[in-house]
């Protein structure tokens, strides 16, 4: 028996539908918002981008909760932001993420989603204790 396809992805970076991204402008052509969501992990401010690592402790990360809109699409939307997120390399170039099946929260409910990881070292970089990078963002430019 085949497993269901999970056509869930959550989000929490550039692809929020807060920063009104070129990137966002893309996801919301293939993805639908299902919900303000959070998952455990642990959020990091690496400059130019947020980087979030799983964690097994309760600290969460915000974010959103997206499902595909045509299910056919979904191999092709979700290359497509592999290509974004830095999964596909080519030789001799590091991945800068990995995406994988996580649970995500909300509306007292648990999904399994797609999100992507980040793949590299966090190490002396800022930690956004919120779990939230608009917040941070907000706070960080006032």
């Amino acid at each position: 028996m085949e497993k269901p396809k999970v056509y869930y992805l959550f989000v929490y970076g550039s692809l929020l539908s807060g920063f009104k991204s070129p990137a966002y402008e893309y996801l919301s052509r293939y993805f639908k918002l299902v919900a303000p969501a959070k998952i455990r992990g642990r959020l990091y401010d690496m400059g130019d981008y947020p980087a979030a690592i799983p964690a097994t402790t309760d600290e969460f990360i915000k974010g959103e909760l997206y499902i595909i809109k045509n299910d056919p699409e979904f191999s092709y939307a979700m290359g497509q932001l592999d290509d974004y997120e830095g999964t596909t390399v080519e030789p001799g170039e590091s991945q800068l993420y990995y995406r994988e099946l996580t649970d995500v929260y909300h509306d007292n409910i648990v999904t399994k989603a797609w999100v992507y990881w980040y793949n590299g070292d966090t190490t002396g970089k800022p930690i956004v204790s919120s779990g939230d990078i608009l917040q941070y963002h907000q706070q960080k430019n006032n």
